[in-house]
């Protein structure tokens, strides 16, 4: 007898030990009949021999069909009395395989088959790898047979032919069978060796056979409502994928046996899975496509894909479609990529395994050579990156270290795609910030890759050509979203070990920012701040913010047209007061307003913006704010701006922190030299009585920068707008002017010379204009009490209130002028003195001995001048002296 080819399953010798002993009245034998004690030793005599003839095969097959029937219908029968079962099953399965597969001669295979089937209802059942070496043996001796044609002379051999294939389909549904259900665990088995002899094999007559056993058992199976272990069943997608694909085979056989088995798969999945109110409606429509068009066929297996598949399951179609495409030696190519294209058409279900299909595409994309195949790849791969972002990614990074190849060519696939893209990049843009919410598509007990992954990630995506115009677009929201995680990160203290080599947290996202300005055509803004030293400033903790600075205001000297868009969206930002990085985005912010178009473009909801951080009064934030406010003076048409923000800047100069209030006066003093009067008088005219205060400060830097500033102010006015209020609240604060003449700081007494003389022009007194120029305080006192006599009573409350300055010549000029001011008075105008007088009498108490003494001398002076108003109060009665009004 001819040896079996090579694919046949191969049997190892088999040693028959532990048989009964030939003892005809062994209590085994006892009650059986005649012919089944005659089957007993027909097995015994031939269980032994190796080779057999075909009627002595034929013998003990029926032998051991006669004697399983007997066990059968014994109440407590079991084979192992009489024969280990298993010994039986080994014998069967090698005459089986010792049948020729060059032609279909004798009724051996058939028979063993049929013994089979009545072997498998014996007790003991059979163990699942002699089922399967039953099933494998039986099918695998029919597969190889030549094709059958039908003619006249081989009209016998088609008949035996037909009962074989009957026999075979006999032995499988007995095989399958566990108690009185099907055993899914044994159809897993069986399809999982029978499956690759399927796809493999390029013979129509071998996938037609293989295609029909499949067909039938699934048929055979369709009868039971309820199936053994059918959560175990696993092959659900590879089955209905690689039937999917031979329903489009160019062989109508082929086409039709693989279009009935999926017909018959769905019909188990309803049976199972469908509500049984639903189940008869849906097994209508399945009747109506057996057998029918590739097309429906593959409809049905979209529709049962989305709803009757497992999230495993699903995968498993996917991944037995993309085998066929990646394998060059394969002839459904086409048919796997319509398949793939029809189930991905629209929305996508849950799918499971998405990191073995991303790493089926990553090591065998280059397989696929056919334009069809390479498209459809690229589809799978775009829309598991869309919907399992996370997974995708993190897959192909691990994959890419395993490598140490670095391939690019997933990227770009993942590059390809113009809305996928923008998908994926807005996912990883989400991702760069742990306490934003991704989008939620996945399932939450799926992986979620980390912030270093996600900008790893983008800087990938970044690196591939021909995805500039998406890139221009997410521009904005990349840079700043890159920008702070930096400033995340080193606020936070990256100090931790990095993931690996090359991995560290702030060096990649100060790469993928480089990355991305490469990308969009700033290779010049690049290399501007690398040569100032910028990315080493922004990633150092102590100076990060100046880096920061340096990179908005390189983005204006660039001319950086994405200047204005960063800035809108950097106003959007501040909008959330919590928002953890609102300095870097205030430092960038106040670089970026530099640039005359984006200061042009700010509008009320920036000045909303900025006026609402004012009142955090937070001191590094609001020195932010004040230089904005300085710049936004430099610019033109920015008045409507800067007037909405001006209150604001008035009221920092009543902050608790002193260098809140010199930067107040420094942003002030800019003002006032920027603003022009007659578009910002009322703001100007407020800030005199802002600074009235101030120019009594203690602290020297402040007085001066005061003082500075109200000079600076005084120096823009002209006669022509020199009018109420203003002209008042410089009188107020004329004698304050004067009596700084003596103020301990020079730089003040230099500053107030010139401002009373511009002051001296502005109201008229030219004659005192030469005394304020150059004659000493005392001098300048005398004269102007001289020619303004009748503002004599508001210059004494002006030099009352100057008793409590700090400054000792100050006060003491106060003192002096307040008397002489006093002795100018008429009896009529003594009483509205009485409050300066009474302030004298207090001076003599000042720490400073000659500030006391003056006070007390002056203060003898006026009660003596007193008790003569009294005198001559009663001796007769002096008409009034006319008083001059104050203006």
């Amino acid at each position: 007898m001819d040896a079996p080819p090579d694919h046949r399953r191969k049997l190892n010798k088999v040693t028959f030990s532990g048989l009964p002993d030939r003892v005809s009245g062994s209590p085994h034998l006892a009650g059986l009949r005649q012919s089944e004690r005659e089957a007993y030793e027909c097995i015994l005599e031939f269980l032994e021999e190796e080779q057999m003839l075909k009627m002595d095969k034929l013998k003990f097959l029926s032998a051991v069909d006669t004697l399983s029937g007997a066990v059968h219908a014994q109440a407590n029968g079991n084979m192992d009395d009489f024969f280990p079962k298993t010994v039986l099953a080994k014998k069967i399965e090698k005459l089986i395989l010792e049948e020729s597969t060059e032609a279909l001669v004798s009724t051996v295979r058939q028979q063993a088959m049929l013994c089979v089937v009545a072997l498998s209802q014996a007790n003991p059942p059979l163990h699942l790898s002699q089922k399967l070496g039953l099933a494998t043996a039986g099918i695998s001796s029919i597969i190889s047979l030549p094709p059958i044609m039908p003619s006249l002379d081989r009209k016998d051999s088609a008949s035996l032919y037909s009962q074989t294939i009957q026999a075979l389909d006999d032995m499988l549904q007995a095989l399958v069978m566990e108690d009185l259900e099907p055993s899914m665990v044994f159809l897993q088995s069986f399809l999982e060796i029978i499956l690759p002899c399927l796809v493999q094999s390029d013979k129509v007559h071998e996938q037609t056979r293989i295609l029909g056993a499949v067909s039938r058992i699934l048929r055979f199976i369709c009868n039971f409502t309820k199936l053994a272990h059918m959560a175990k069943f696993s092959m659900t997608g590879t089955l209905m994928g690689t039937l999917g694909r031979l329903c489009m085979s160019r062989s109508l056989e082929v086409s039709e046996g693989a279009s009935e088995a999926l017909h018959y798969l769905f019909k188990v999945l309803v049976l199972q899975r469908s509500v049984k109110q639903k189940t008869e409606n849906i097994l209508k429509d399945l009747q109506k496509h057996f057998r029918g068009e590739w097309l429906a066929s593959i409809q049905d297996l979209t529709m049962f894909f989305r709803k009757y598949l497992t999230p495993e399951e699903r995968a498993d179609l996917i991944l037995v479609s993309m085998e066929a495409l990646t394998d060059p030696s394969r002839h459904d190519v086409q048919a796997a990529s319509r398949v793939l294209r029809m189930i991905l058409k629209s929305s996508v279900p849950d799918i499971g395994k998405v990191p073995e299909i991303i790493q089926h595409v990553y090591h065998h994309v280059h397989g696929a050579t056919d334009a069809a195949a390479q498209e459809t790849i690229g589809k799978v791969l775009r829309v598991l990156a869309q919907s399992y972002t996370d997974e995708v990614v993190l897959t192909l990074f691990e994959m890419d270290e395993q490598s140490q190849r670095g391939a690019h060519k997933p990227w770009e696939i993942l590059a390809s795609f113009p809305k996928g893209y923008e998908v994926i990049m807005e996912h990883l843009l989400q991702r760069l910030t742990p306490q934003q919410t991704a989008r939620p598509q996945e399932p939450g007990c799926r992986a979620k890759i980390s912030p270093l992954i996600a900008t790893r990630a983008l800087r990938e995506l970044l690196l591939e050509p021909g995805r500039r115009v998406e890139v221009q677009a997410f521009f904005p929201h990349l840079f700043l979203a890159l920008l702070f995680r930096i400033s995340s990160l080193l606020r936070a203290g990256a100090a931790q070990p990095p993931v690996s080599q090359g991995m560290d947290p702030v060096s990649c996202s100060v790469e993928a920012l480089q990355t991305l300005m490469r990308s969009v055509g700033y290779t010049d803004y690049v290399s501007y701040v690398q040569k100032l030293q910028g990315w080493e400033l922004l990633t150092s903790p102590e100076r990060h913010h100046e880096g920061v600075a340096l990179l908005g205001r390189a983005m204006v000297v660039c001319n950086c047209w994405h200047t204005r868009p960063v800035f809108r969206l950097t106003v959007r930002i501040l909008q959330d007061p919590d928002h953890e990085n609102h300095m870097t985005a205030l430092v960038f912010f106040t670089e970026l307003l530099q640039c005359p178009d984006v200061a042009a473009a700010a509008d009320e909801e920036m000045i909303r913006t900025v006026a609402d951080w004012f009142q955090r009064e937070e001191p590094a934030v609001v020195k932010l704010l004040l230089r904005a406010v300085e710049i936004l003076s430099r610019h033109k048409n920015t008045g409507k701006q800067l007037r909405a923000l001006q209150p604001y800047v008035l009221s920092c100069c009543y902050s608790m922190d002193g260098s809140v209030v010199a930067e107040t006066f420094q942003v002030l003093r800019d003002l006032v030299d920027q603003l022009p009067w007659q578009h910002s008088a009322a703001f100007l005219i407020q800030l005199t009585f802002t600074l009235a205060p101030f120019l009594e400060e203690e602290a020297e830097h402040l007085r001066v920068m005061a003082f500075e500033i109200y000079g600076a102010l005084l120096a823009k006015v002209s006669r022509g707008v020199f009018v109420f209020p203003l002209r008042h609240q410089v009188l107020n604060l004329l004698i304050l002017l004067i009596l700084h003449l003596e103020d301990a700081n020079g730089r003040v007494a230099q500053i107030a010379r010139p401002t009373l003389c511009h002051l001296a022009t502005l109201l008229g007194w030219s004659k005192l204009r030469a005394t304020f120029a150059e004659k000493d305080v005392w001098t300048v006192l005398s004269a102007l009490l001289q020619q303004e006599a009748g503002r004599a009573l508001w210059f004494l409350k002006q030099s009352v209130l100057l008793f409590r300055s700090p400054q000792v010549p100050i006060r003491r000029a106060a003192v002096w002028f307040a008397g002489q001011i006093i002795q100018t008075l008429g009896a009529e105008e003594a009483g509205e003195a009485e409050e300066a007088r009474a302030a004298l009498r207090h001076m003599r108490a000042d720490l400073d001995p000659t500030v006391s003494c003056l006070a007390t001398q002056t203060s003898y002076v006026l009660e003596a001048k007193e008790e003569m108003w009294v005198a001559s109060s009663t001796s007769c009665f002096c008409p009034r002296r006319p008083r001059k009004a104050y203006f």
